[in-house]
């Protein structure tokens, strides 16, 4: 009776005390027909569009013409950068540019990762090179280009798009993106992609990895210029070239694992103001069919979201079974034993837990029905949560796309 009730009281904490997590509503303020909303700059800054791909070529098509497509008024220019792929990645991103057209598009790669980084971030740094200081060309001539590796020329990049090469969007994506940053003096901004959601596992555990990521890190606590809390999604983030310059990225965050918390964990401890919200026209097209792909996904890097602390995890599992798997059960024995002490306190916390849960469905377009069904989705995320602990106790780390990466050591 007395767990009942304390998940009761947690879930009221949960509500009110928790940065209001499960609502849906931060998201960047579109310009209205009317001119309302946050004003255009007076000039369009530059942007670097950088792509780290690895074995990509199944959502290539359905992604990079979105970006070649982007509306956008200032100088824009794409950087992917081809991480070791073995099924062709390079070759048909370039196809696809001739394609489809657009943004020009340079396609490049960085080779093996060096000593201590990951593969994602060492093709981030790379492209991050490119992006500001490129083998000299004429701009404004005929277009001949010389290749003369002495011959440097800064390009003045403003701003960064970090992006996933499974990330989908729409034409004004990155005009939106911009817009935002400049009316807001912001160093970061960075939407969380609306993930796929068709198959039957999708519908189960997608939704819920989102809700879970906010009740970690509370959207509207990241976003105080003075909050501690910072954390970004790695499918879409927009960096200021001056606070990247400044908080040392790449090379700080070099071995993270989750690499875009990493990110906006030390753009804001530089003095950089950082947004994170959820996306109306970012999608990642990424397909996760199967339950293994999913449980992968997540238990790749879950343990190390607890730093590999085994007290960490024993109190994140113990978190978990008094939140979510103690109201079901309650209710269950209270209809069993007739014990109205245990049934009320674990139904009125089932229903608080549904209730919550209801925008993100709603924001996903999925059935009110999934809901009720929370406890069971956590419990998978519980066991994910333990498979990864055992996995790195075994010396297989987080391994990602045929890459493991044993726990980072300590920063020099």
């Amino acid at each position: 009776m007395w767990i009942a009730a304390g998940s009761l009281a947690a879930w009221l904490w949960l509500l009110l005390g928790q940065g209001f997590f499960w609502r849906t509503d931060v998201r960047l303020p579109r310009r209205g027909p009317d001119g309302s909303g946050p004003p255009e700059p007076a000039a369009w800054p530059s942007v670097a569009v950088v792509v780290p791909a690895r074995d990509e070529s199944g959502v290539l098509p359905a992604s990079l013409p979105s970006l070649l497509a982007q509306d956008y008024p200032g100088p824009a220019e794409i950087f992917l950068i081809d991480d070791g792929s073995s099924d062709g990645t390079g070759k048909l991103a370039r196809e696809l540019a001739e394609e489809y057209g657009g943004l020009p598009l340079t396609v490049d790669s960085p080779g093996e990762p060096g000593p201590g980084w990951t593969g994602k971030l060492w093709a981030v740094r790379h492209g991050m090179a490119l992006a500001t200081t490129r083998i000299a060309a004429d701009r404004e001539g005929d277009g001949d280009r010389k290749d003369d590796g002495d011959r440097k020329d800064d390009i003045g990049v403003d701003y960064l798009l970090l992006t996933d090469a499974d990330i989908a969007h729409e034409p004004d994506s990155l005009r939106e993106l911009v817009r935002a940053a400049e009316a807001s003096g912001l160093d970061l901004v960075s939407q969380m992609a609306r993930l796929r959601v068709a198959t039957c596992w999708e519908r189960l555990i997608v939704p819920a990895f989102v809700y879970f990521f906010a009740q970690l890190y509370p959207f509207r606590w990241v976003n105080r210029p003075r909050g501690r809390t910072a954390a970004a999604a790695g499918g879409c983030v927009l960096l200021r070239r001056e606070a990247a310059e400044r908080a040392g990225i790449p090379e700080t965050i070099r071995q993270s694992v989750i690499d875009d918390v990493a990110l906006a964990r030390t753009v804001k401890r530089s003095g950089g103001r950082i947004w994170l919200g959820l996306a109306d026209r970012v999608d990642s097209v990424r397909p996760y069919p199967r339950l293994g792909e999913l449980w992968r996904m997540v238990s790749r890097s879950a343990y190390t979201q607890l730093r590999h602390n085994p007290l960490l995890l024993l109190m994140t599992v113990a978190g978990l079974a008094v939140v979510y798997l103690v109201p079901p059960t309650a209710v269950v024995a209270g209809v069993l034993t007739g014990r109205p002490a245990l049934l009320s306190p674990g139904a009125a916390a089932w229903v608080l837990m549904a209730g919550s849960y209801i925008p993100m469905l709603r924001y996903y377009r999925q059935t009110l029905w999934l809901a009720p069904l929370l406890p069971l989705t956590a419990l998978l995320y519980l066991l994910m949560t333990v498979d990864s602990a055992v996995r790195h106790h075994l010396g297989q780390g987080a391994a990602w796309k045929g890459r493991t990466y044993a726990r980072p050591s300590a920063a020099p």
